[in-house]
């Protein structure tokens, strides 16, 4: 479609190098289980996804688990929050994956459709009211803003999923 275009490149350095604004982006990167990956996750790479969202664009990123690594998805929340991105994260049961988590993140505070396609198959208003909403033990806790000098969502993962795959 020539108003998709999907970039397989190196999405730190292809978005330092890009010129233009997009309103939608898709954010659907590997696990943070390591330095290079978490560097993906930080405040330096958020920075410039807002730069490059639309003024009422919005990007829909990959968060981990909300319930096996509650920290590493706050984490990844409360970074975007840092650079001044409005996030809205969300929940749902992926059968491969389990209970997922995902951030939508806007220049503009995010605010879900009231109704929707009859036609859909599984998506129903109150379906989708749902995932906005985390029972007690995936509530927010408190972590640290995940940067370049600190990759503590890289920390965060390994310690969550080590505890889960043990």
């Amino acid at each position: 479609s020539r108003k998709t275009k999907i970039i397989n490149a190196d999405a730190f350095v292809w978005l330092e190098q890009s010129p233009g604004c997009y309103d939608f982006v898709v954010v659907d990167f590997p696990d943070p289980t390591n330095h290079t990956l978490g560097r993906l996750y930080t405040t330096a790479f958020y920075r410039l996804l807002h730069k490059h969202l639309a003024e009422n664009g919005a990007a829909v990123i990959q968060s981990t688990s909300p319930l096996f690594a509650r920290q590493s998805f706050w984490c990844i929340v409360r970074t975007l929050e840092s650079v001044g991105l409005h996030a809205t994260p969300y929940h749902a049961y992926v059968p491969s994956f389990g209970e997922w988590g995902f951030t939508i993140a806007s220049k503009q505070t995010y605010v879900p459709p009231s109704r929707y396609l009859e036609n859909l198959k599984f998506l129903t208003a109150d379906i989708a009211a749902g995932l906005f909403h985390f029972p007690k033990d995936m509530y927010p806790v408190e972590v640290e803003i995940n940067r370049l000098n600190n990759q503590v969502l890289v920390q965060y993962y390994e310690s969550e999923w080590h505890h889960v795959t043990q």
